[in-house]
């Protein structure tokens, strides 16, 4: 079964760090671009980063343009999601998802829509508060 692990989440301060990491289970990161993923307390799943098959390719939603970079490693089978100046609004529950279909191995033109991924992880909890 295909699977992420995410982690690396925790209890940051504004304007600190985290850097989370998505880790396959069970195959092989080399056909899919993976997107990143955030569900805050009450609110839908939201897209907020992509990243092409190759990492030739990156796209980000404005909420976390310029402060968030998505990298990949597909020999180690992770991905990767920096997030610095990090903001309390950030605070959500963080997945990962391979994106599906025709074009899989590419990012969508737009912010990442949930139905067109799968492979849900369990997530990872970030947390920004003083």
């Amino acid at each position: 079964q295909l699977q992420f692990v995410e982690s690396g989440g925790g209890l940051v301060q504004p304007g600190g760090s985290l850097r989370l990491s998505c880790a396959a289970s069970g195959f092989t990161l080399d056909y899919y671009a993976i997107g990143w993923f955030r569900q805050a307390p009450g609110k839908e799943r939201e897209g907020i980063s992509c990243i092409s098959l190759t990492g030739a390719n990156t796209h980000y939603a404005d909420s976390v343009k310029d402060r968030f970079t998505v990298s990949r490693d597909n020999a180690k089978r992770i991905v990767y999601l920096q997030m610095n100046s990090l903001k309390p609004e950030d605070t959500a529950v963080y997945y990962c998802a391979v994106r599906q279909g025709t074009f899989k191995t590419m990012c969508p033109p737009a912010d990442p829509r949930e139905a067109e991924f799968d492979s849900w992880g369990q997530g990872t909890q970030v947390t920004v508060s003083p």
